[in-house]
């Protein structure tokens, strides 16, 4: 494994991963444990138990009946599948189904030398995490050695600009602000304008958790994006969406309104530690096909981290049968 800006995968990341997955591995295990009782093969039955287990972990229906008809593949291949072989079986299905969904092996993700300032702008709804994430990655990357600006757009909610204020201060990294209710598109306009004059490596804009509706939020993000591109053509060149990962099946359809209302590249899910609805990554990651980059599984700054899917599967089947 190379190096990537938040370093290698080390054994502290992956015992905070184990950690933040630990309520969704118990929750997964005891139900496994549950459905192969007094079974020795791997049959119908136990495939119908696995589909009802993964369908209340979150992974998702469309997901779930991918990855057991993987599994009902390996069985009529295999003739005969032991029970004990389950959880490898299950393990080995996603990290492949994950592999699909993530071309891109995210653990060794860098800045893209030919993008100086690297712009990413962030949305997602109220309550996600979204600027604790923007905080977060501020950190992460000031901790690389990366200069950055953060840009307080989302001036719907005075908490919003207050607390990217606050995180700022932390982390030591500048924030252009015009306080609550000024324009959006002009703060994302002097942010750029301020990482572009001061040489920044990363500007990240905070926006709008929610707007009226969908069109409002369009034109919004619209706005902002053209504003953008008086500095820099191409930007954003990320626009990361901020999911709550233990909202279950509400992270999903956030990520279908948010996909169709701007072009969203990258995903974090945040909040994996509170819940036993960690499968919501792999369904989301199969689902929109669109890279899962950060993972939140926990509250301390460094518990923000790069989505590796092998580590995340591998954090996932801790328990054993």
């Amino acid at each position: 494994m190379t190096m990537g800006i938040f370093g290698f995968f080390s054994k502290d990341k992956k015992e905070s991963l184990d950690k933040g997955l630990e309520k969704t591995s118990e929750n997964l295990f005891s139900k496994l444990g549950k459905a192969v009782i007094g079974k020795s093969k791997v049959d119908d039955e136990v495939l119908d138990e696995l589909e009802e287990i993964l369908i209340t972990s979150d992974v998702g229906v469309d997901t779930t009946i991918k990855v057991i008809q993987r599994i009902e593949e390996r069985v009529a291949r295999d003739k005969y599948v032991n029970t004990t072989e389950l959880d490898k079986i299950l393990r080995q299905e996603i990290v492949g189904l994950l592999e699909e969904s993530n071309e891109v092996d995210l653990s060794n993700f860098e800045l893209p030398k030919d993008k100086k300032p690297y712009v990413i702008m962030v949305v997602g709804v109220n309550g996600v995490g979204k600027t604790t994430t923007i905080g977060k990655l501020a950190h992460q990357f000031k901790n690389a050695g990366k200069s950055v600006v953060l840009g307080a757009a989302d001036t719907f909610r005075a908490a919003a600009v207050d607390q990217l204020i606050l995180w700022g201060e932390r982390v030591d990294v500048p924030v252009v602000s015009h306080g609550m209710n000024a324009d959006p598109a002009s703060v994302a306009f002097d942010t750029v304008k301020k990482g572009v004059d001061m040489g920044a490596d990363v500007v990240i804009v905070d926006t709008a958790g929610r707007l009226h509706t969908k069109v409002n939020l369009m034109n919004e993000l619209s706005k902002i994006k053209r504003v953008m591109q008086k500095f820099i053509d191409d930007a954003p060149h990320e626009i990361l969406l901020v999911l709550d990962g233990s909202t279950g099946q509400n992270a999903f359809i956030q990520a279908k309104e948010f996909t169709k209302a701007t072009e969203i590249n990258a995903l974090a899910i945040t909040k994996l530690d509170g819940t036993a609805k960690g499968g919501v990554v792999i369904g989301i990651s199969d689902q929109f096909k669109i890279p899962v980059k950060y993972i939140g599984v926990g509250e301390k700054v460094t518990d923000l981290q790069i989505f590796n899917r092998t580590e995340f599967v591998d954090s996932l089947f801790k328990k054993k049968l």
